[in-house]
């Protein structure tokens, strides 16, 4: 054999030694080839593994998505805003965070809208403060009280509060034994410089009482005829709101109205049977203020931006006086004009208009946002229950704080007339504030008693989390934890 095709048969066994790599190969692609070769065909490309999606473990897991940013935008907000209401705590918090809050906030502005007017009766400048934080601290105690108390305890205590309430109303007409503040014969003298409204307190009652009365109604499914929706808790309410007006109070006895038609909201009341009792309700309002020159002043006064020559509409003017020099930010704490002799009840009826003075349109929004929460946390707690009477309760007591804040504030804003009726829980006055903190307790207890709720409270305590931890935690063959 010649040299030269020596040399070329050597260099075709050389080249058939060498592995190629699998591109190189395209007759060799459908048939398998030994795990080594395939190894060396990969190095040899600069091929690589294709890599598995994160998650995509033994469990199977879908892989996850990329974040987008620890923001997340604004959908992301909303839906984790979504998730935190859904918890089964949130409504408890939010009543018992709102409630306080706008207490503290309350006495601040009690002791910065009353000084002046306790130095003009020749008393201490914390004479009213004085009271209304007495009132708060047994307030407090009677809102945890309240908050403990099982709902069945409650309903046992709706006969009770309603008979005292009726008997302490009826004394108040006693000549020698009821007084008289500002033109309403409603007080009751308790010794010292303490007086008790017990007009107050029949709001409280009617609720529990008219609570109870319908969820026993109910439970024997007689809702579904007019003559059980009506009787007895029509006249019950009525009686209430003769004897109230005996004393010429009707911002009471307007709040009190608005408590029975929540009830019979609730209740389910038919259109026609509610338009009747409204239309009725309307009709005796009309009557009672066209009949009083003193209601029908009030009346004229809504939407004024100046008092009258004769000194008329003096109260409400002077009140759009005080919110319009607030400002975005207010004059400060205690830098109110208005209270110095301008504004009559500047720590009463008008305390919001005081508000508004002081800390301007950032503090009014702030009382409005707190009453709205507290407002939405009682709808949610009536909303989700499966128990008549603890949905009729948190309803009633939702509409009674919602209508008097409603009304109050409107006053103060000349949209609706002046009813003499006080900001719920910020207002001065003690009769107001203890059945209010009372009731505040009352949604509270209604909040607990939910049963998701009530495990989530349970897994709190420190005992049972310690107990569930040791149960999770499994022990090692080598007995190490």
């Amino acid at each position: 054999m010649p040299a030269d095709e020596r040399f070329a048969v050597r260099r075709d066994r050389a080249r058939a030694s060498v592995p190629r790599p699998l591109a190189a190969a395209p007759a060799l692609s459908g048939v398998p080839l030994p795990d080594g070769l395939a190894l060396r065909g990969r190095l040899a490309t600069g091929a690589r593994r294709p890599e598995k999606p994160r998650g995509s473990g033994r469990g199977g897991s879908a892989p996850r998505t990329p974040r987008t940013g620890r923001g997340g935008g604004p959908r992301r907000t909303y839906e984790r805003a979504r998730r935190a209401w859904d918890r089964p705590l949130t409504a408890y918090y939010v009543i018992l965070g709102s409630s306080l809050l706008i207490t503290v906030l309350g006495l601040v502005m009690v002791y910065s809208a009353s000084m002046i007017k306790a130095l003009d009766i020749s008393k201490p400048s914390t004479y009213f403060f004085g009271k209304q934080f007495l009132a708060a601290v047994i307030g407090g105690a009677l809102m945890l009280v309240a908050a403990r108390m099982p709902v069945k305890l409650h309903r046992a205590l709706a006969y009770p509060i309603l008979m005292v309430t009726v008997f302490l109303m009826v004394l108040v007409q006693v000549p020698g034994i009821g007084m008289s503040v500002n033109g309403n014969q409603n007080w009751l003298y308790l010794g010292g410089p303490f007086q008790l409204q017990p007009s107050e307190f029949g709001k409280l009652a009617l609720i529990l009482w008219g609570a109870d009365l319908l969820a026993r109604k109910q439970d024997k499914r007689l809702l579904t005829q007019w003559k059980h929706m009506l009787v007895p808790l029509v006249p019950v309410a009525f009686m209430l709101l003769g004897l109230i007006m005996l004393g010429g109070d009707m911002g009471t006895a307007i709040i009190l109205t608005a408590i029975l038609f929540g009830l019979l909201w609730l209740a389910g009341a038919p259109t026609r049977l509610f338009a009747g009792v409204l239309g009725s309700a309307a009709a005796i309002a009309f009557l009672l203020i066209r009949t009083s020159p003193n209601r029908m002043s009030r009346l004229a006064c809504m939407g004024v931006s100046e008092p009258d020559p004769e000194g008329g509409c003096w109260q409400a003017a002077h009140g759009i006086y005080a919110l319009a020099s607030g400002g975005w930010f207010g004059s400060g704490l205690g830098a109110s004009v208005e209270k110095w002799g301008q504004l009559p009840e500047p720590h009463t009826d008008f305390i919001f208009a005081i508000t508004g003075e002081e800390l301007g349109l950032a503090g009014t929004l702030s009382v409005l946002a707190l009453f709205a929460a507290l407002g939405y946390a009682g709808i949610r707690v009536a909303g989700r229950t499966e128990d008549p009477f603890v949905r009729f309760a948190a309803g009633g007591v939702t509409t009674w704080i919602t209508a008097q804040a409603v009304i109050n504030i409107g006053a103060v804003l000349g949209l609706l007339p002046i009813a003499g009726v006080p900001l719920p829980l910020f207002s001065y006055g003690g009769s107001a504030l203890l059945p209010t903190m009372f009731a505040v307790g009352l949604m509270i207890a209604f909040a607990r008693e939910d049963p998701a709720a009530k495990a989530a409270l349970a897994m709190r305590k420190p005992g049972v989390r310690w107990k569930t931890m040791r149960r999770r935690v499994k022990k090692r063959p080598s007995g190490e934890r």
